[in-house]
């Protein structure tokens, strides 16, 4: 537990200056026992907290303190490689960061044939857990695959397909949209495993043709343009901190 004393700093000031309210209403959420210090529900307007100790809560959702500690999205473009430096010179995340102060580094990775959302952190507990797969984060993916696509397939997804290297199953799958001998289709699983989706709907009779992951967690990739990053808002990265028990 934070030390309620003379030491560090005055928790409405700290929620102020992490964004999440005026001093004022602050004030009035700590006394409504809506902020929680270390698991502890905090009512006493003059309690102090070390920032860089304390984990702090409010309405359940975690507060990132630290002023340096910095999430983003990376729109991965196809081609680029999900490494920090390539000794080829080929495209990779890592070209994308030169600029930044902060000491970052991908979470997990997309093979380079696959676009989409990339997480890119100096937060090493988060990425951590997120990479964990004891913490079943669900990934959602769009892939277009040949066409038409069989009523029963989501079923068969749900249920389990074996791989290789053991049974994989979705937790969910969507027909977004069918064209003549193409169709779209929203895969959503919590697997790890690497080329798993490529793998899951070959399996299945439709080889991916082009593959774009458009949501980790809560966090959706939206209209964010490729090559482009994009900081979390406190919502999403509150977000994620829930989905790994932080």
């Amino acid at each position: 537990m934070s030390d309620p004393g003379s030491e560090g700093v005055r928790l409405q000031k700290v929620l102020a200056k992490a964004g999440i309210a005026s001093r004022r209403v602050a004030e009035e959420l700590i006394e409504l026992g809506r902020v929680q210090v270390d698991g502890e529900v905090v009512r006493e307007q003059g309690r102090r907290i070390d920032p860089d100790k304390a984990v702090v809560h409010v309405d359940g959702v975690r507060v990132v303190l630290q002023e340096d500690v910095v999430t983003l999205v990376l729109n991965k473009p196809r081609g680029m490689l999900s490494t920090m430096h390539d000794d080829a010179h080929r495209p990779c995340v890592g070209d994308l960061l030169v600029n930044r102060k902060e000491r970052l580094f991908h979470v997990g990775r997309l093979d380079a044939d696959t676009e989409g959302l990339l997480l890119v952190t100096n937060d090493g507990d988060l990425a951590h857990r997120l990479m964990h797969p004891s913490y079943e984060v669900p990934k959602t993916y769009l892939a277009e695959v040949p066409g038409p696509i069989p009523r029963d397939l989501g079923k068969r997804l749900r249920s389990g397909i074996e791989l290789e290297d053991g049974p994989v199953k979705v937790d969910s799958f969507k027909l977004i949209s069918s064209l003549p001998g193409r169709a779209l289709v929203e895969v959503v699983l919590h697997e790890g495993r690497k080329h798993i989706v490529r793998r899951l709907l070959e399996a299945v009779g439709h080889p991916v043709q082009t593959l774009v992951r458009t949501a980790v967690g809560e966090v959706r990739l939206g209209n964010q343009r490729p090559g482009s990053l994009r900081v979390l808002n406190r919502q999403e990265v509150g977000s994620l901190y829930k989905a790994v028990g932080m």
